[in-house]
């Protein structure tokens, strides 16, 4: 089931997220259908805040980025990317360089920005099915990750740019918040 996207200003998308375990209710229909939710609206990772839950779980498909751009490209190290899910996850690293790439967000619909990020993480996660793992990740998959673990960290990619820049987006931010933007998915505006 396609679930609608929390819109920014809800106060979710500022809280931190708590850690759930494996008796949490109905996780394996809530991770359908967050791959559902986002692959629907064309995003390449979904965090639970999006979807208006607090709790420390995202989903992440770097491969469609690999797919859309052809076989072979040598311009990402991480390729063919991966697809994954991430329950209470934790960084233990961050490592590399840091470089700038144009972010969107789901919840931030027709805002893009540039965001500088490290070039790879490493990270202590649980998968769907609860086992551990410790796995260091790179460029596009790190940033991907990044982007979705700031989410259960209460945090969004504009807090990344420029006060002067984000002063020029607020209007934009306050229509968003208020349902004036148009998407061409499920949205959903909650205090």
């Amino acid at each position: 089931m396609t679930l609608p996207i929390v819109a920014y200003g809800a106060a979710v998308l500022r809280k931190v997220s708590e850690p759930i375990n494996a008796d949490y209710p109905n996780l394996t229909k809530l991770i359908e259908d967050m791959w559902e939710t986002m692959y629907d609206s064309n995003g390449v990772g979904l965090a639970a805040p999006q979807i208006n839950r607090a709790i420390r779980l995202f989903v992440m498909d770097s491969q469609q980025i690999f797919e859309n751009a052809g076989a072979g490209d040598e311009t990402y190290p991480d390729a063919p990317g991966i697809k994954a899910v991430f329950i209470n996850a934790e960084i233990l690293e961050l490592s590399g360089n840091e470089w700038v790439y144009n972010e969107g967000c789901l919840s931030i619909p027709k805002i893009r920005e540039d965001v500088l990020r490290h070039e790879k993480v490493t990270m202590k996660y649980m998968d769907e099915n609860f086992v551990e793992h410790t796995t260091t990740f790179d460029g596009m998959t790190a940033r991907i990750i990044l982007h979705e673990y700031d989410h259960i960290e209460g945090k969004l990619f504009i807090d990344y740019i420029k006060p002067l820049r984000k002063k020029m987006l607020q209007g934009k931010l306050n229509d968003i918040h208020k349902g004036k933007v148009r998407v061409d998915y499920k949205m959903t505006q909650i205090k």
